[in-house]
């Protein structure tokens, strides 16, 4: 451990959280919960909106029901309990303007610390319904200190936890402020802070956390948007350019499988996809390697392209993976291609985490002899006894779901392998340019002919009946039914249908003569494999999930998917599950099941119910989502930016994409540029940028 007079040497990314007074173990354990790791993490953890309490509101000017900032004398105090579970302490408040009750509920320790006679700023909703009171949220006693910190001025509001509150980070990040932010060292080259008129980073970050007013509370913004951007876009033009440099795999020009593989296909391909599939050919018999990107809404036809591609590496004596995100959709994979590469005597093999120890070895050999063309795996393919003899393509399917560094240690089983990944989660093109201008991208921008558009209606719970009639009368007509419920159990925050306690409810009550079954993500592989397996074949009627189908799964009778409560889904997940069916001739539907009550929930019903186009709603997604909540960042992989919105920052983005090219052609390398170039690896290093 280091000692006091060490600790002064260091900066405050080596200053652990516990080095600020108040935090003890406990604490620090909920702060890691947060991300916050070190004193330079509390002031990287920006804000996630601010409250003006800056102006105090004359006590004779009060409106109802507004939320104002207040400054008084106490006068006198009193506490009610007006039941057993309930304490009201009471403040009387008086100043020049006039006089006003402040009150709180459930806090009787008050009683020691607000008496006659102490001068308070308090913040809280005014209520003049029954008399002259505002129920205070915050408040503090005016002392000679140089600033008030939770109130009578611009306050952080911060994302917290059941034991972390807004108001703690407050007093935790002023205490780190005041006694470290001077040693935060300034990574960018004075010449950039003035040519672009940046604040410096340590006033940036003061003002961020803590606005003198709302003028300097933007230019910190602008500064720390600024730096974030430029990273990112940094460590994706200097990853592209690393690898624009690599020599890769130079595939033959016979078309003699692939060919093949296009003639024995129940479907003629689409022209989108012919376009896609001449890039990838482009890409495959060239020595560069091929790193691209094939968006394509759900139903495009994305995987035939993908297949093209692996037989062409096979005919060209190389080997193939493909990777998927979950065990489902790998199956889902493995039991197509089985169909597909039949007639060219390509016989895949599929390889997860629950493939049995015996088996497992087997394949492996195999692979490593290169006895085995096409491997279809999890993340189970990137274990270190996997071993290939000659790699020349890797899928990988659903690739926001993977990190950096999975993709980076399947990429290192190869001698520079060509790399094709897929997403059906769209994104607009350009924020797609922006955030993988490491790849080529390509779009699958059409449908195949005759599908037909999926019919979706919002229901709530009051139309239950025209639902269930709905799944009868398509069960009668042959057809099958995906329920999708949030949870796999009951939560007492979260008041959601376990899915077990529905699929019980519907076989006694509602369905008795059909066959209901439930898949989570917490069965087994076999488990799951037999529930799909019956579901394909049409022994089960009715299946009740969670979104373990969310992605992949492709079983074409299938016409009717209910999503329960609807509203605490993405717009994003919302139309992959959606995804799900419409994948026969017959007209199939989506019923939201949903009291959404919100204006966000009711605009994303709404979306889902006009557009079955996947971009049209990421576009909506995106402006219906605000600042910092892209597509669910978690949920899709994209950058984990702390403060920067890749929407509503485009001017800046533009910005500092032109400033990273004339970086780049001036060299990195250049002394100016040294600690700038340090926290760039910093961060691609604690894989911070998703390059």
């Amino acid at each position: 451990m280091r000692n006091k007079s060490n600790r002064s040497n260091l900066k405050p990314l080596e200053i652990g959280i516990q080095a600020i007074s108040g935090i003890g173990p406990k604490r620090e354990k909920e702060l890691k919960r947060l991300g916050i790791n070190n004193v330079a993490d509390l002031f990287y953890y920006f804000p996630r909106r601010y409250e003006d309490r800056s102006q105090f509101t004359p006590l004779d000017r009060l409106i109802n029901n507004t939320n104002v900032t207040i400054q008084g004398t106490i006068k006198k105090t009193e506490i009610v309990r007006p039941k057993k579970s309930l304490t009201i302490y009471k403040a009387f408040l008086v100043n020049e303007t006039g006089s006003i009750i402040a009150v709180w509920f459930n806090q009787p320790f008050l009683k020691n610390v607000l008496k006659a006679g102490t001068n308070i700023i308090a913040s809280g909703k005014v209520d003049l319904k029954f008399e002259r009171q505002i129920i205070v949220s915050d408040y503090e006693i005016c002392r000679s200190e140089p600033e008030q910190l939770h109130t009578g001025r611009i306050i952080p509001v911060y994302w917290g936890s059941e034991k972390i509150t807004s108001k703690l980070l407050r007093e935790i990040i002023y205490k780190a402020k005041d006694k470290y932010l001077s040693q935060m060292e300034e990574t960018l080259p004075p010449e950039i802070i003035d040519k672009y008129q940046l604040m410096s980073l340590t006033e940036a970050l003061s003002e961020i956390h803590f606005p003198s007013d709302f003028d300097l509370l933007k230019k910190a913004r602008y500064r720390l948007v600024f730096e974030e951007l430029l990273v990112l876009q940094l460590s994706i033009k200097a990853y592209r350019k690393k690898i624009e440099k690599l020599r890769g795999v130079k595939h033959c020009k016979d078309k003699t499988l692939t060919d093949k593989l296009v003639e024995n296909l129940p479907f003629s391909l689409t022209e989108a996809q012919k376009k896609v599939i001449s890039q990838i050919e482009h890409d495959m018999e060239s020595e560069k390697i091929m790193y691209r990107l094939v968006q394509g809404d759900v139903g495009a036809g994305k995987t035939v392209v993908a297949v093209w591609a692996l037989v062409k590496a096979i005919n060209g004596g190389f080997q193939g993976v493909l990777m998927a995100p979950t065990e489902i959709l790998a199956e889902q994979h493995y039991l197509n291609l089985q169909k597909i590469l039949k007639p060219l005597e390509i016989s895949p093999v599929l390889l997860t985490g629950n493939t049995p120890i015996t088996e497992k070895k087997e394949i492996l050999n195999s692979v490593s002899q290169g006895e085995i063309k096409l491997v279809i795996g999890t993340h189970a393919l990137i274990q270190n006894e996997v071993i290939f003899k000659n790699l020349g393509l890797i899928i990988i399917d659903e690739q926001h779901r993977f990190g950096v560094k999975q993709r980076l240690a399947l990429q290192e089983k190869g001698s520079n392998p060509d790399v094709l990944v897929m997403t059906a989660t769209p994104i607009p093109r350009s924020l797609a340019l922006t955030l993988y201008c490491d790849m080529d991208l390509s779009i699958i921008d059409e449908l195949p002919p005759g599908r037909k558009e999926v019919k979706t209606y919002h229901l709530s719970e009051k139309n239950r009946q025209q639902v269930y009639n709905l799944i009868n009368r398509e069960i009668k007509n042959g057809h099958q039914v995906y329920i999708v419920c949030p949870l796999v159990e009951e939560s007492e925050r979260l008041d959601l249908e376990n899915v077990q306690r529905l699929a019980d409810f519907l076989k006694s009550r509602i369905f008795p003569r059909y066959n209901i079954a439930v898949l989570h993500g917490r069965m087994t592989r076999s488990e799951k494999e037999s529930i799909m397996n019956r579901f394909r074949n049409g022994e089960i009627n009715i299946l009740v999930t969670t979104t373990v189908i969310e992605v992949g799964v492709d079983v074409p009778n299938a016409t009717v998917m209910v999503i329960e409560n609807a509203e605490r889904f993405g717009l994003a997940q919302l139309h992959q599950l959606r995804g799900r069916i419409g994948r026969g001739h017959a007209q199939s539907y989506c019923i939201l099941v949903s009291e959404a009550k919100t204006e966000v929930a009711k605009a994303r019903m709404e979306v889902m119910c006009r557009s079955n186009d996947g971009f049209i709603i990421a576009e909506e997604d995106l402006k219906i989502r605000g600042p910092g909540e892209i597509f669910g960042i978690k949920q899709h992989g994209l950058p984990d930016l702390k403060i920067a919105d890749l929407i509503l920052d485009q001017p800046i983005l533009a910005e500092t994409g032109r400033l990273v090219n004339q970086i780049l052609a001036e060299g990195l390398d250049l002394p100016k540029y040294h600690k700038f170039k340090m926290a760039v690896e910093e961060k691609i290093k604690n894989n911070k940028i998703n390059y």
